[in-house]
């Protein structure tokens, strides 16, 4: 049958499918992906938290060029500099509710993508974790995306070792890779899958008070982490895997560390070895926040080469109109459960603390929807063993 014979409407979807196959699929996958990603976005420059130099200036780059592939439309460095200069912004870690209104109305910026290294090790096999979400601008801040990866040179060896990653350079690639892929799928309106999590992870004890009100959506504020490990930054790195967690759960409004931050300093909180129930109430009352998450972490211990486990130790709460209405402690090794080949092991603390926090959160949202049983009281994990 000729295109002749057909209809008009039909004829017209005939060449447009015969003009797509002439296209590189990769092409058009890009052109329908820049349409529906059509956003004013600005990238902070990255916060180091890895306690080590790593290649910030690289890695940023690689995730300009993978975000300006999408469609995504970037302010340009300069302006970007000049902008932090006059507003004189030195922390790029976190979005101020100021900074991002002057943000909205200087430079028509609609997000802020926020990228935080926390780990960076270049002896072999090389490590790295770096973690980014995205701010929106104006009035009041919200993120409306985060994610992480965690990745070790020898997470997938392979047969003979074909699949190890030597080249700490590739393995920044991959990361950034995986998270303009993220960023994309969100963007384009997909939904991110919540993976549950091995029953080895759950936290080793579990305290739950009476149930909160079903149907509400609680405002919640993560509060500094006091850090007794030996890693430095390892508090900060702990609220940002709290945070990541419970955006990824999606029943919760989580307030962006910026502001939390912005909000500590003018209150002159000092948190000398933890949180107190009066701290809690401070930031409940200024933030507007239903729940105010602190605690403390232990061990958070990364190890180099190919021999080793990490290990985290933390403990977290949750509080309520100066009350503690869960509270938790966590401990795993990287090789927890594992037995054979190494098959399961996690090979980056970042990542163990992710299992462990997204279990932990599950545990949460379980207990908010037990609203009305009036269960309450102790738990205990059986032990590392699924």
């Amino acid at each position: 049958m000729s295109i002749s014979c057909l209809s008009r409407p039909a004829a017209f979807f005939v060449v447009l499918v015969f003009l797509t196959l002439l296209l590189d699929p990769c092409e058009t996958a890009a052109a329908i992906q820049a349409d529906r990603t059509k956003l004013s976005i600005t990238v902070f420059f990255p916060e180091n938290l890895s306690g080590k130099p790593a290649p910030l200036k690289a890695l940023r780059e690689s995730l300009v060029r993978g975000l300006a592939s999408t469609g995504i439309s970037l302010l340009d460095d300069s302006s970007l500099e000049r902008f932090m200069i006059r507003h004189r912004i030195r922390n790029t870690g976190g979005l101020d509710d100021i900074s991002a209104l002057a943000l909205k109305t200087e430079e028509n910026i609609e997000a802020v993508l926020i990228f935080s290294v926390t780990l960076y090790d270049e002896s072999s096999p090389p490590k790295l974790e770096v973690i980014a979400r995205l701010v929106s601008t104006g009035e009041k801040p919200t993120i409306l995306w985060m994610d992480s990866v965690a990745l070790s040179g020898d997470d997938s060896p392979g047969i003979l070792g074909i699949g190890l990653i030597t080249d700490p350079a590739k393995l920044g690639e991959k990361a950034v890779g995986s998270l303009v892929r993220s960023l994309s799928n969100h963007l384009s309106g997909g939904k991110a899958e919540v993976k549950p999590v091995k029953g080895r992870y759950r936290p080793s004890i579990f305290y739950e008070a009476e149930a909160l009100p079903p149907g509400k959506r609680y405002t919640v504020a993560v509060a500094p982490f006091f850090n007794t490990s030996d890693r430095k930054y390892a508090g900060e790195i702990m609220v940002l895997h709290f945070i990541e967690e419970l955006v990824r759960f999606g029943g919760f409004d989580v307030v962006e560390p910026g502001v939390v931050r912005q909000k500590l300093l003018n209150l002159r909180v000092i948190m000398n070895e933890g949180i107190s129930l009066i701290d809690a109430d401070h930031i409940s009352l200024a933030l507007k926040a239903d729940l105010v998450i602190a605690g403390k972490v232990i061990v958070y211990q990364d190890y180099a080469g190919q021999d080793g486990s990490p290990v985290v130790d933390f403990s977290a709460l949750a509080i309520e109109n100066k009350k503690v209405v869960w509270a938790s402690k966590s401990y795993n090794k990287g090789d927890d459960g594992v037995f054979f080949f190494d098959r399961g092991k996690v090979n980056t603390a970042g990542g163990l603390t992710s299992y462990m926090v997204r279990s932990l959160v599950g545990e949460i949202s379980q207990y908010e929807g037990k609203a009305g049983t009036g269960g309450s009281g102790l738990k205990f994990s059986p032990g590392p063993a699924d």
